[in-house]
């Protein structure tokens, strides 16, 4: 079998795609050739989620990494399976628990003669897949591959699940990278927390801060979501988004309170035109109406010629603000900006060289 790293994770949307992303640039870096896939696609533009078997069943975030990173279209790995809700209807109903032939020839792919790294990306979890025999577990024994997790910490409560963790994978467990970190915390996990799960038997090779830019997401997305309707700059919304400000106060307080935040969605009835201006004098992405009403002429201009997207919505204030905030953090790491970010962030405060190390690749010239 080929050297084969993992990139797990002990919940969804934790930060894997970025820690791909830093990993293949690093050894892209070293002159090391890199295969990467996803064994169980999770993210797949298909119309009617149906699988041609004769097609190359390639993920999203698969084509992405590999646009970024340069990677040639043969060292994109298919996946053996798509994980949606007409697949896992079939496999139930069918009581079909294996990965069939595509494991196979996974395998055969992995242990061929190349010599670079195979890095593979699970699905949100430990245990998601296990219906199609391609869950993290399963395939950390399966290729005797070893295993990366990146977890999201929020306190000491967060060891719980890596202990689970390490003690479902057993050996095939490297390591670990925290991420989404207090950046004030940065330097108390290094001292304090890094040891103290190194005497646990769980080695962490990097702790990443917490990244608004990375938890972003565009007003395409937000409009996608909300199903809402583009009054003016159409042509803006590919604008990140960052924070949420609800515009329900008196104009003064909103003016204070808009001030101190930056690349914000506002989200406010149709009928505060005040609130309106004064949100879009500030650090606004796109200005969401809500409730009854249109918005009057003069707000439209404005928001033309400060080019920030207006959207009209049928959801209350509520509804709407419940939906963006979901969407903070659970979006798809499928923009430029945030794999450049990404790039930046896993080399400044991952061993990189260590953990490549393992593998039997230095770093040195």
């Amino acid at each position: 079998m080929g050297k084969t790293l993992m990139i797990g994770s002990c919940e969804s949307f934790s930060g894997k795609s970025a820690l791909v992303l830093g990993i293949a640039r690093y050894l892209k870096a070293l002159n090391v050739e890199v295969r990467f896939g996803k064994p169980l696609a999770t993210s797949l533009e298909i119309e009617d989620k149906t699988i041609n078997p004769s097609d190359l069943l390639i993920d999203d975030d698969v084509r992405f990494v590999g646009s970024i990173v340069g990677l040639a279209e043969e060292n994109l790995i298919p996946s053996v399976d798509l994980l949606a809700a007409n697949t896992a209807e079939k496999r139930l109903y069918k009581s079909l628990l294996g990965p069939g032939e595509g494991l196979q020839k996974l395998k055969d792919k992995l242990g061929d003669s190349f010599e670079g790294l195979n890095i593979l990306e699970a699905a949100g979890n430990i245990y998601e897949g296990m219906l199609y025999g391609l869950s993290l577990s399963q395939l950390a024994k399966e290729f005797e591959g070893k295993v990366l997790l990146v977890h999201l910490w929020k306190d000491s409560r967060s060891v719980d699940s890596l202990l689970a963790a390490k003690k479902e994978l057993g050996n095939n467990l490297l390591g670990v990278v925290l991420n989404a970190v207090t950046p004030d915390d940065v330097k108390d996990l290094n001292e304090n927390v890094v040891p103290a799960l190194k005497t646990l038997e769980i080695d962490v090779f990097g702790v990443m801060p917490r990244s608004p830019l990375l938890r972003s997401v565009t007003v395409e997305e937000l409009v996608r979501r909300l199903k809402a309707r583009v009054i003016c700059c159409s042509e803006r919304l590919e604008l990140m988004v960052e924070t949420l400000s609800i515009g329900a106060m008196s104009v003064n307080s909103a003016m204070e309170f808009f001030r101190k935040r930056r690349n914000m969605a506002v989200v406010t009835g149709a009928d505060r035109t005040d609130i309106q201006l004064a949100a879009l004098e500030a650090s606004t992405q796109c200005l969401i109406l809500t409730g009854a009403g249109e918005p009057l002429p003069q707000l439209i201009n404005r928001a033309e010629e400060l080019e920030v997207p207006l959207l009209k919505v049928d959801t209350d204030t509520l509804s709407t603000v419940e939906v963006i905030e979901h969407a903070f953090g659970h979006v798809r790491l499928h923009e430029n900006v945030k794999a450049t970010y990404a790039f930046r962030l896993v080399e400044d405060n991952c061993d990189l060289q260590r953990l490549v190390g393992f593998f039997g690749i230095s770093s040195n010239p």
